[in-house]
């Protein structure tokens, strides 16, 4: 079966993150009322498994061995049959 995993990571929130900073102030000079932005990445894959638990196990997997760096970042994991 296929499998598409959405992985959404975003920086650990003791973590400076200067381009939600950049973000915000640009946001508040057009008049935006912005306390803070956090900026992360979407990362989707397609998966080739043989149940959902499967197709969870590779896509966390992926993110230990590879997509995501766990010092700096946090991630969540979705999974949707195709």
């Amino acid at each position: 079966m296929t499998f598409k995993a959405y992985i959404n990571i975003m920086p650990q929130k003791a973590i400076l993150d200067p381009q939600g900073e950049a973000v915000c102030n640009s946001l508040n000079s057009l008049d935006f009322s912005i306390n803070q932005v956090r900026v992360g990445k979407r990362i989707e894959l397609n998966l080739n498994a043989s149940d959902v638990k499967q197709a969870e196990q590779l896509a966390e997997k992926a993110c230990k061995k590879l997509l995501v760096n766990q010092i700096m970042e946090s991630y969540s994991i979705e999974i949707q049959k195709v």
